[in-house]
């Protein structure tokens, strides 16, 4: 099996079990009236919306072109079912007992909405976005099921869906021209494109349009470190919280070009041919697109990444971070933080190779691709030895060093790009380790799903947290997320939790939740050391 950001199970198109459906609900929207169902989540009633359009077809003459805003419907429209993701291939290491992801081209963007009243006031709205390496993920993945989150939290929930893979991310500007000069940012797109739709119509839901939290993990916070660099995203929400992501994830245009002409080398086109893939198959391009990601693992001792966002486009002039630093979205707050064992998955999970080198090989790979220059990498394994008081052993060498190079630290320099931000800047570790695997997974990337959406008894929470997870915790947490939703601190009375500052308070999150000063201090002055600030 080959390692991804979405190594962990695969999660079948079926909504979390807790909630029970009860009746028929109708809303009018600016966009028009649908039809939803109202169900029982812990206790509350929580109406529930599935599958809404909130942009034109993606498909025929708009494929790769930005995204339309969907035209108002006359009507009814049924929204008692979720809506189909965007293409992509079978996720690996399913659970038994999982379905694929039923997809479609034509209909993949659309938004769920969870709300617990639709009456005054307004309450917090917080848009999750998800996750699976730009490859794969579902807003219906019944992980993300956002009831119980609604119930608890008091907070209206969306999930939204994006363009994924070559359809949201292929490079195109130089084979197809000009009107293709963003299509290597078109999941971005949508998603700006969702957060209108949700500034239109999401009071008819019982939301505040002006009190817009955007959340998400592993590529969903990745798209977010993204959007906070985008200019035009300024004003589309004021609370963003970044769950194991980063605002480094980007290519040039000419690193973009070359993952395009291996693409179109797949489709057997080239770019004289290039306009042919306007009317492939889709299932062509999802050929073509596995073969790459198979290129990508094989190269990686990490996390592959065949599909970026482009920088110097239209939508997105500068690196995130450059942008944050001169003030773009200055105004938001900001929670961001990580888990401790980020690169288990990837460690555990890639298949053994004759061909692979040593582990501090493997780790100085990963180390280099993040900027520390390869004689500095041994400095890196001194710094880890201090740090836990004894050497590493092969594999904790190389998942610390997956960690820190694609999400601890990146985490970190956008906290610093923030410094002069009107913003507050809240940062966590996450520490509670996994069960699973006989404890080799840790605080393992993609833990933490489950405790802020409430599903730690879900079965497709089991293989994760073998009902051993403190419920304790998931309050914590879920609580402090729509604290923060709500006011602008994750401050509660279960956690106390000061602003990052300069002291880099950091708040860990465990059984016995506690507060910490810049903890791992010494790998962060080693990276700040070895490797520049990204380019601006």
């Amino acid at each position: 099996m080959i390692a991804t950001e979405a190594t962990h199970p695969t999660i079948p198109l079926v909504l979390a079990g807790q909630t029970t459906a009860k009746n028929m609900t109708r809303r009018s929207t600016p966009a028009g009236s649908i039809r939803g169902t109202s169900l029982e989540a812990d206790g509350t009633t929580i109406q529930r919306f599935l599958g809404i359009p909130y942009a034109e077809p993606p498909s025929g003459a708009n494929r790769f072109r930005p995204p339309v805003p969907a035209l108002p419907w006359t009507g009814v429209l049924d929204c008692t079912a979720p809506g189909p993701a965007a293409p992509q291939n079978p996720g690996s290491h399913a659970p038994p007992g999982s379905t694929p992801r039923s997809w479609s081209e034509e209909s993949c963007l659309n938004l769920n909405i969870w709300t617990p009243a639709t009456d005054s006031p307004a309450r917090p709205v917080m848009v999750w976005i998800h996750g699976g390496a730009y490859l794969m993920g579902a807003n219906s993945d019944a992980m993300h099921d956002g009831a119980r989150l609604a119930a608890a939290a008091g907070v209206v929930l969306v999930s939204i869906n994006y363009r994924l893979g070559a359809l949201g991310f292929l490079h195109l500007a130089d084979s197809l021209g000009p009107a293709y000069e963003d299509s290597s940012n078109l999941a971005l797109l949508d998603q700006l494109e969702a957060l209108r739709w949700v500034s239109r119509n999401i009071g008819a839901f019982g939301g505040d349009p002006h009190n817009v939290t955007i959340f998400g993990e592993s590529a969903g916070a990745a798209a977010i470190g993204t959007l906070l660099g985008m200019p035009a995203s300024e004003g589309l929400f004021c609370r963003a919280i970044m769950q194991s992501g980063t605002g480094e994830r980007y290519r040039w245009p000419e690193d973009s070009a070359r993952i395009s002409a291996a693409f179109l080398e797949l489709c057997g086109l080239d770019g004289s041919s290039a306009k042919e893939l306007l009317t492939l198959p889709v299932e062509r391009l999802l050929e073509a697109q596995a073969a790459l990601e198979q290129r990508a693992a094989a190269e990686s001792f990490a996390v592959p990444l065949p599909f970026q966002p482009t920088v110097g486009t239209p939508s997105l002039p500068v690196p995130p971070l450059e942008a944050v630093r001169n003030g773009v979205n200055r105004g938001v707050d900001l929670l961001i933080g990580t888990n401790l064992n980020e690169g288990s998955f990837a460690v555990e999970m890639r298949p053994d190779s004759d061909a692979d080198p040593d582990y501090p090989d493997r780790a100085a790979a990963v180390l280099s691709g993040a900027g520390v220059p390869p004689q500095a990498a041994p400095g890196y394994a001194e710094v880890l030895t201090r740090l836990l008081g004894r050497e590493p052993a092969g594999k904790e060498l190389l998942e610390a060093a997956i960690t820190d190079s694609l999400y601890r630290q990146p985490s970190n320099r956008l906290l610093a790009a923030r410094q002069e931000a009107a913003g507050k800047n809240f940062a966590y570790l996450f520490t509670w380790g996994s069960p699973a695997m006989g404890g080799k997974l840790g605080a393992c990337h993609a833990l933490d799903i489950p405790f802020v959406f409430r599903h730690l008894d879900a079965p497709e929470s089991a293989f994760l947290t073998q009902g051993k997870a403190p419920q304790s915790l998931s309050d914590a947490m879920s609580g402090a997320w729509a604290t923060f939703a709500n006011t602008g601190t994750p401050d509660t009375e279960r956690l106390a939790w000061p602003e990052y500052g300069a002291q880099r308070s950091t708040l860990l999150l465990d059984d016995e939740s506690r507060l910490e000063t810049d903890p791992r201090r010494e790998i962060r002055e080693f990276f700040e050391a070895v490797r520049p600030l990204p380019a601006s």
